[in-house]
Order: C-alpha cells, then structure tokens, then sequence
C-alpha cells in the first residue's frame, strides 16, 4: 500500500505542473485522470442475507504525447488499486483485493505516409501488492513482479484519427518475471517449475523468467460514444512462433465512464484475459489454462487536468 501512496503522489505533482500550459513545448499534450470509486452496504434483518461491507477503488491515468514533423512519442500510464473490506459482528475479515494494476507503455514512431507510421513499442504491467485466492489465505497467488511482463516490438502504427489505431508488428519479445521462489518452483504464470526427488526436496529451482519471440497485435479505441460516456478500449494478441503459435494470448479491456458533473462520475470495468502458458485452477477444480473474466462497476468521484483544449 505504501508504493500506491508514492506513486499517487508522485503522479499528481506532476500532473498539476502538467495543467501549466506554460510548463512544456506545445508539443506535447499532457492528461492526467484522477479518480476514486466506493460503495457501502449494510443489512438489518434482511431475509434474502448479505455482507455488511465497504469498497474502495483508486485510479489514475496519465498520458504524454510529443509531436513534431514526422515523429510522434506517446506515452500512457494506467494505475489502479482496490479493495473490499467486510465489517459488523462475526462479519470482519481481511481485506480482499478487487483490482491492481501497474501499466506503462511508450512507443515511438517515424511517419512513412499518411496515417501510417514505422514504430517501436515497449510495454510493461506488474502489480503492487501480494494477491490471494481468499483474504484468509497464507500462500501468495501474485505479488509484486509476480507475475511481471515486458513487451517489446517493432512494426508499422496505423492511426487514421486520434481515437482510434492499430499496431502490428511481426518481430515482438515477450518477457515474463515471477520474482518469487514459492511461484517459481510451482511453474506459476508459464515459467519451468521446480524439478523434486523422490523425497520431495528441491534438485533444480524453478526459473524465474520466461522469453517468447512472435507476433504482437494491439488496437486501441478511446472516445466519447454518447454524451457524457466515454469509452476506453484496447485489445492485445501475442502469438509465440516457438511454441503452439496457434494458442494466442489475449488481453482485452474496456472502460465505460459515465459523467455525471465535473466532479462525480461512475465507471465499469471490463477485463477479458487468455493466456495458453498459465493454468488456472476454476471452481470444479479442474486446472488448466482458462479465460479470465473481471467487471468492477464504481460510482465516485474524478477529476482531469490537461495542458490542452479538447477531450
């Protein structure tokens, strides 16, 4: 929790040097999105039953882009962190993680025509706190670059209008990091597991990186469909040549925001996950790779601040 009080912190000085029009070339465009979500339930004598509890759910994304002839950086950083905490009387129980995300993507392209660019791609996501299956859990599921991912490519940035582009690239690197021993040795997120005697001690750690070299696909679509709801989404493919080329990874999300006033909004969040090298253990307890499904639905309060006109 205190790496998120850090990097919020960090994240709003400079987001308001970012509202400064003054603070950088005109070059750039500056963005920065603040928000936090929460919800309350209680119930007295209520028949169908239920949970007192309480949810909190901060974000914060930031964007810088730099324009300048036929060159074009852009950078964007997603933050996310929440948590549900269930409360009353033979009710209380630890904090339960809801979302956590640290997402950084930088790409840098050369225009070679009209909407179309060559560019480099770099991406990564990790977490910032210890994940668990259920908040009474002792053993760590995911933790801090556990798992960690790094993406890098090279292709052509097809952008016919600021909401929307499409990314390909035929030469992409895809790293994985589980810097924990406990998930190495496990085999956790696709790394080699540990390798046992017949007595169950440990002759070969488990390796604690993962590398695929293949094909990388990322579409983007960001803009207001109606009045006062906008709409963020992004759709990523990873296709590795090594190994079932055939079995593509997919990252999918959408973010719905719905404005109420300057300041109060709701969002929902949807999240679509498919990953062929990570086994997921489904409520049958079968085990094996599986589509991941998140939706969180908030209602609460944001606020941007800009170094440009426009949305």
């Amino acid at each position: 929790m205190k790496n998120l009080f850090i990097a919020i912190f960090t994240l709003v000085t400079i987001g308001a040097s970012f509202a400064q029009e003054d603070t950088l070339p005109k070059n750039w465009k500056l963005k920065a999105r603040y928000g936090l979500n929460g919800t309350q339930s209680s119930f007295v004598n209520w028949n169908a039953g239920g949970r007192n509890n309480v949810s909190l759910l901060g974000a914060i994304d930031v964007s810088a882009n730099y324009t300048k002839g036929n060159y074009k950086w852009g950078n964007d950083l997603g933050l996310s962190l929440g948590g549900i905490q269930y409360i009353g009387k033979g009710n209380a129980s630890p904090i339960q993680k809801t979302d956590d995300k640290i997402d950084l993507t930088s790409s840098f392209g050369c225009k070679v025509k009209e909407s179309w660019y060559v560019a480099f791609l770099g991406n990564f996501k990790t977490q910032f706190i210890d994940g668990y299956i259920s908040p009474d859990d002792s053993i760590r599921t995911s933790k801090f670059m556990a798992p960690g991912y790094s993406t890098f490519a090279i292709g052509v940035d097809f952008k016919p209008t600021e909401h929307f582009s499409v990314y390909l690239s035929p030469v992409a690197s895809k790293m994985t990091f589980v810097n924990d021993a406990d998930l190495a040795n496990s085999g956790a997120f696709g790394v080699e597991g540990a390798s046992y005697d017949n007595l169950g001690n440990i002759l070969t750690a488990g390796r604690r990186f993962r590398g695929e070299v293949g094909a990388y696909f990322k579409m983007m679509y960001n803009k207001e469909i109606v009045k006062n709801i906008k709409m963020r989404s992004k759709l990523e493919l990873f296709s590795n040549y090594l190994n079932n080329p055939e079995n593509i990874d997919v990252a999918a999300e959408i973010i719905l925001n719905f404005k109420v006033n300057s300041w109060f909004s709701a969002s929902l969040n949807l999240n679509l996950l498919y990953d062929d090298d990570i086994d997921v253990r489904d409520v049958n307890g079968g085990v094996g790779p599986r589509l991941q499904l998140k939706s969180v639905l908030g209602l609460g309060v944001s606020y941007t601040m800009r170094n440009f006109e426009g949305k």
